[in-house]
């Protein structure tokens, strides 16, 4: 008597949790085991073979549109601390073969890790070239969500800009603090035009030439201190305030020196070196995150009142 398994279905159902498991990485032995320390045998009735059995298995069925999307969404989500440790690595071979590293140091199964380096690789590769926006690019070619392309996106920016993203200072930033940052920039320093030659991941080349005008505030510094002095004492902490007056010139120089060299690649490479240095200014100043973000904006305010910049409207 011979046996036969039979399946009638227009769409087959897929259990999220159990793809979940295999995109993580898990093993068929390993995701039955993990199911099993949920009850998933207890609940169904289900033997532990046969759920193994259905595991095991790679056949071919046909998907409904909300289940094709569910699963191409999970496929390309990705692990944030992983993510992290791969921005401003080549993607090549060679790094793919050390993606135990990654494994062992975010704790993530590798055949994860490595299933994240490839979704980076492929976005990459077919987007890089693309004129217009990376979101609307990936969106198109790969079927992501908004949020998941935005994220896609930042790396996309980020490999091609080739930030420096390694160097022991920089270290602490999380993935979300890179994303906010490149969103930033993407909004703010890229063209932003609709055209064949326009690329979202190429700078504003006249804007970062611009910038480099911006060498006359140096010329007048005090009146630049004064006014901000003036704006930000009945706001500071007084400890804020006094390190201020005592080191303006070592603060706007450090910032316009960054600004003003912004038009050329090594610079831009090393724009966050850069902001992490100056940042390190203020942190020995005990500055507070809000005391320094009313500097920041004071620092533009006053500028602007400035009568070289005030009557020049490039400037």
């Amino acid at each position: 008597m011979t046996e036969v398994d039979v399946f009638i279905s227009n769409y087959t159902l897929v259990d999220p949790e159990i793809y979940q498991l295999w995109v993580e990485g898990h093993t068929a032995s390993e995701a039955v085991a993990i199911l099993n320390e949920k009850g998933l045998g207890v609940e169904t009735g289900a033997p532990l073979e046969l759920i193994a059995s259905d595991l095991q298995e790679q056949l071919a069925f046909q998907i409904d549109p909300h289940t094709r999307l569910l699963l191409i969404e999970k496929y390309y989500e990705f692990d944030d601390e992983v993510i992290r440790e791969l921005l401003g690595k080549k993607l090549s071979s060679k790094n793919r073969k050390d993606l135990d590293e990654v494994a062992e140091k975010t704790g993530k199964p590798l055949k994860s890790c490595r299933r994240q380096f490839d979704n980076v690789k492929r976005v990459f590769k077919t987007v890089e070239e693309m004129p217009g926006s990376i979101v609307e690019n990936i969106k198109n070619n790969f079927y992501l969500p908004d949020e998941l392309a935005t994220k896609y996106a930042c790396i996309v920016f980020i490999t091609c800009i080739r930030f420096e993203t390694s160097k022991k200072k920089l270290q602490h930033l999380s993935f979300n603090s890179w994303k906010m940052c490149c969103e930033a920039i993407m909004e703010q320093w890229t063209y932003n035009m609709i055209g064949p030659e326009y690329y979202d991941t190429e700078m504003d080349k006249e804007f970062l030439l611009e910038l480099r005008e911006l060498k006359v505030l140096l010329d007048r510094e005090k009146d630049h201190k004064h006014f901000c002095c003036v704006c930000l004492k009945p706001k500071l902490l007084q400890r804020n305030y006094v390190d201020l007056d005592a080191n303006f010139r070592l603060y706007t120089r450090a910032i316009l020196t960054l600004a003003t060299n912004l038009h050329k690649s090594r610079d831009m490479k090393n724009l966050f070196v850069d902001l992490a240095q100056i940042l390190e200014y203020f942190k020995q100043g005990n500055w507070t995150i809000h005391d320094l973000e009313l500097f920041l904006l004071a620092y533009g305010q006053c500028a602007s009142e400035i009568d070289i910049i005030r009557t020049d409207s490039i400037l």
